[in-house]
Order: C-alpha cells, then sequence, then structure tokens
C-alpha cells in the first residue's frame, strides 16, 4: 500500500514539470507563427511601385486617308475558246507544217458511224526538221467502245525510222464518238489516220 502512494506521489512530480513545460513550448510555437505571419504582411505591405508619367506625344502627325477611287476597274473581258479543231494543224516549231488526215476507209454513210471529235497534230521532230526532212506516217489503230484508241500501229511510213514515234503519240490522244449499232457501240478495227510533215518554205 505504501509503495502504491509513493509511485503516484513520483508521479504527479513528475508530470507537473513535464505537463508546464510542454506548455510553454506551444506557447513560443504559437508565437513564432504570428511572428512570421507579420512579417509576411508586412513584406507584402512594403512592395512599392514607383509612380511613372504617360508621355503622350501630341506632335505626331497622322497620315492621311486615302481616297477610294471613284471609278471601278474594268472588267476582264472572258477568253474565248475556239472549241473546233481544224484538220490542217499547224505545229508550234517555226516553219513546221503538219497535216492530219483521217482515211475514209471503213467509214459508211449510215447513221452511227464514227466520227473524230478531238484529232492532235503530232510534233515534228527536231531531228527531222533541223535537217530538212519531211514525209508522212499512217496509223492504224482501233476505236473503242468509249471512243478512245487503242493499238495503235504505223503501217506506212516514209522515210522509214523518222515520224513514226511522234505519229504515235498523237494518235493515242485522238477521241471519237463510237459506232452505235442497234443502239450499243461497237469496236471499230482497221481505222488509219495519215500524218503529213512538211516544212514551209
Amino acid at each position: 500500500m505504501g509503495n502504491s502512494i509513493v509511485r503516484v506521489i513520483i508521479a504527479a512530480l513528475v508530470a507537473v514539470p513535464v505537463a508546464v513545460g510542454l506548455f510553454f513550448v506551444m506557447q513560443s510555437l504559437i508565437d513564432r507563427e504570428y511572428e512570421q505571419e507579420e512579417v509576411k504582411s508586412r513584406k507584402i505591405a512594403d512592395i512599392v511601385v514607383p509612380n511613372k508619367e504617360i508621355e503622350v506625344n501630341v506632335k505626331e502627325v497622322k497620315p492621311e486617308k486615302v481616297e477610294d477611287p471613284e471609278e471601278p476597274p474594268p472588267d476582264m473581258q472572258p477568253l474565248e475558246f475556239d472549241m473546233d479543231m481544224d484538220v490542217d494543224v499547224v505545229n508550234l516549231a517555226p516553219s513546221a507544217k503538219v497535216n492530219v488526215s483521217i482515211n475514209s476507209s471503213g467509214m459508211s454513210s449510215g447513221d452511227g458511224e464514227y466520227l473524230p471529235i478531238v484529232k492532235v497534230a503530232p510534233i515534228y521532230p527536231r531531228r527531222a526538221q533541223t535537217r530538212g526532212i519531211t514525209g508522212y506516217c499512217i496509223v492504224e489503230y482501233v476505236v473503242t467502245k468509249t471512243g478512245s484508241i487503242r493499238d495503235p500501229i504505223p503501217v506506212d511510213c516514209q522515210p522509214q525510222g523518222v515520224f513514226e514515234r511522234a505519229s504515235l503519240k498523237a494518235a493515242e490522244k485522238f477521241k471519237y464518238k463510237p459506232r452505235v449499232v442497234d443502239g450499243e457501240p461497237i469496236e471499230v478495227a482497221g481505222v488509219q489516220n495519215k500524218f503529213t510533215y512538211e516544212l514551209e518554205q
């Protein structure tokens, strides 16, 4: 019994100073937080913005307003294109003339026959033009159901090996109205076209 009373007294004597010490520690911590807040608020309040004078330039002269033109610009005339292609087409090369003609073989007078719509003149070969070579080339091909050209081949060209390439390139660009039989377009084989290459004097 006596030991337990001694223990309670010792515990009380130790607990009171510890409680008082904790109280002072908490008080000092609270005081520090208040001091820091005051310092922060003073720092924010201590910011000073210097006064600047705004300069106004009254002497600057503004450019005069440009007046709108009284007359509007003239309207552009629309470009006119001649859609009809001449059978005799003059090439872009100087002093060269290329005749494009179609052979009438295979064409009858019946309605629904194939008709040429677009015929392109070949480019006069530069080598032949500079050497003054003239001649012709007959190309044979198939007019398809859509009116395009298929399987063009040179059948008669004079002189040989000169105008075949240019004639084939031009023939591939031809367009036809296809032959129509019983309301259905059909292919026409054996159509020939003669390209004549001449140099103008």
